[in-house]
């Protein structure tokens, strides 16, 4: 446990005690057990998500490496997550470090801090994390006696924006990583900081910004996922988080091609794991835990060949002690719908799919690969198998979007509603839009973003043809948008403009009660960098971009290809039905061309 209270004027008693959910801070979680006997320490890492604890704690790869990182023998691992502006607040009016979970030890007296990188809206929240332990902001400010400050996830894998903050980046599958990583810091205990960056940097996966130059770094990738590390057992949290239940990854990489989509891009190649290990894990998980729901988790788990036979593994076990089983991504087609309904436990609550777009040319355009067809089958089938509930996403500012596009948007929601009410049902379609972002390592990479204006006016528009027709509907706020789009794509100059803003007060932009444009606009202007020329522009086809000094497996050529392809509308079939799509993995190590 991470606190012991001897007397209530001890001031971490006063400090849970004057904090919004003090479940956050408070620690002491049901399988929180990564500390060792300090004789036996060779190395402390403390693991740090920068977002509040709800959130971290959802993150299945943050349990994976605890876990991991608990197993190799002299090591200590803790946990840290981002304080909420009121207890940062407390923090500094009480002159406390932002301390781990685990032991209540400052960020600044662990070896390695890890930073896990999952969305580009926390970037000020890894200063407010930096400055609050005690480590300082820049890379360049750290002797011997500080962290070394690494970053992992899907953030490391375009990390210049980030580059003059962190040590070390990751850039791969944390299974293989992290281990590296530890065994390099014991190897080098005695050196300085310098000669470890210099040694870390020679191996593949880690790319070190101080030593690497335009050295591109190969991304490592964990093959065979049977044999691979898996958490034996999770911290349960100590209060409610987001997504609440015992999870279990099915297989990792996806291929279905879908061009907006960054996740497809950079996981592949597909890899399985196999049913017969997905059920001894999830058994295993169940019994430690005491969760009363299991997520089989993957980007599409539908498409999970052995899902099946998962399913008929665990049904007896999962309906004896009435523990609900969850599909967190269904596809739009009548086998995703038909497992559902074989999934009792669902209940009829609801169902949540993805058309993206409204219009079958758009949806040619980004390779959904979804007809108009399956689309009104799909509607068919869930209402008719008698669920009442379902919520449907789009984007917004796709590339060569109409303004027919949008209008379908509302006219399919519209189909789906009249759908349920031919069975009827009360139906409830809940309509949700986010603004497109072009995501390095994709074939949209090249594209212009639509504008904060624009964005502004689509979903005002949106928003008062649902009005008109009883939908429910919101949609992404534009700036937010805007500016997750500037560091999606950004370089290393934006790094002055994320201190700068977080200076000025900026956190947790994420947040729609904590996000301030004018703060952001007031720290573009501070470090005369026009944001507009990171997003508005279409980028030439020869044009070098910061983010390629990370090769994550796919190569240009083919995004390249994809792009002219999603111009045409032509659809690029997935080739795990047989054809290979030439991404670059099939220049050795594919599983799907081993023979």
């Amino acid at each position: 446990m991470s606190f012991l209270f001897e007397e209530l004027e001890d001031p971490m008693w006063q400090f849970l005690c004057s904090v919004k959910h003090p479940s956050r801070y408070a620690g002491g979680e049901w399988g929180a057990d990564g500390l060792i006997p300090r004789k036996e320490e060779k190395v402390s890492i403390c693991l740090a998500f920068p977002d509040v604890y709800e959130v971290g704690m959802s993150y299945l790869g943050f349990q994976l490496l605890y876990d991991l990182a608990s197993g190799i023998p002299g090591t200590r691992v803790e946990r840290a997550y981002c304080p909420w502006p009121d207890a940062e607040a407390l923090l500094r009016e009480w002159s406390m470090p932002l301390c781990s979970l685990e032991s209540g030890s400052p960020l600044s007296s662990f070896g390695i801090l890890g930073f896990t990188l999952q969305y580009e809206l926390t970037s000020t929240n890894i200063l407010t994390m930096l400055d609050l332990g005690g480590v300082p902001l820049r890379s360049s400010q750290r002797s011997d006696h500080d962290p070394i400050v690494a970053a992992g996830g899907p953030g490391a894998l375009a990390p210049e924006p980030l580059a003059p903050f962190i040590d070390v980046f990751c850039a791969g599958d944390g299974e293989l990583l992290l281990p590296d990583l530890i065994a390099a810091y014991n190897g080098h205990g005695g050196a300085g900081r310098d000669d470890f960056l210099h040694a870390l940097a020679s191996i593949e996966g880690f790319y070190v910004p101080s030593v690497q130059g335009k050295r591109p770094v190969k991304r490592r990738v964990l093959m065979d996922l049977d044999n691979g590390f898996y958490p034996a057992g999770m911290i349960v949290p100590s209060g409610g988080i987001i997504h609440d239940r015992a999870g279990v990854e099915v297989f990792r990489g996806c291929t279905r091609g879908c061009r907006f989509c960054q996740a497809g891009m950079v996981s592949r190649p597909v890899r399985e794991r196999s049913p017969e290990r997905v059920a001894a894990i999830a058994k295993e998980l169940l019994e430690k835990s005491g969760y009363e729901e299991l997520g089989l988790v993957s980007l599409a788990s539908c498409d999970y060949t052995g899902i099946e036979k998962v399913i008929r593994a665990l049904a007896p076990e999962l309906a004896a002690k009435n523990i609900k089983l969850s599909l967190p991504s269904l596809r739009m087609d009548g086998f995703s719908v038909a497992l559902a309904d074989q999934m009792e436990t669902l209940g009829r609550g609801g169902l949540t799919f993805a058309p993206e777009a409204g219009t079958q040319r758009l949806r040619d355009v980004i390779n959904k690969g979804i007809t108009e067809l399956d689309i009104e089958t799909v509607f068919e089938d869930v209402f008719s198998r008698g669920w009442e509930r379902m919520k449907l996403y789009f984007m917004m500012g796709l590339p060569t979007e109409t303004r027919e596009d949008i209008e379908a948007i509302i006219e399919l929601a519209l189909m789906a509603r009249a759908k349920g009410k031919r069975y009827g049902r009360k139906t409830k379609i809940s309509v949700s839009v986010a603004g497109f972002v072009p995501k390095p390592h994709t074939p949209f990479q090249w594209e212009a973003q639509a504008s904060i204006d624009e964005l502004a006016e689509k979903g005002g528009s949106l928003k008062r043809m649902a009005r008109q027709t009883g939908l429910s509907l919101n949609y992404h706020e534009p700036s937010q948008t805007f500016l997750e789009g500037v560091f999606a794509r950004g370089d290393s100059r934006l790094a002055a403009v994320i201190e700068e803003a977080w200076r000025r007060g900026a956190r947790f932009d994420g947040w729609s009660e904590c996000f301030s444009m004018g703060i952001w606009m007031d720290a573009f202007e501070a470090c005369g960098i026009d944001p507009l020329q990171y997003t508005i522009r279409e980028r030439g086809a020869d044009e070098p971009f910061p983010w390629e000094i990370i090769d994550t497996g796919v190569s240009r050529k083919f995004l390249l290809a994809e792009r002219e392809r999603a111009l045409s509308g032509t659809l690029t079939p997935d080739c795990r039905d047989g054809k290979c799509g030439l991404c670059g993995w099939h220049e050795g190590g594919c599983p799907a061309l081993e023979p």
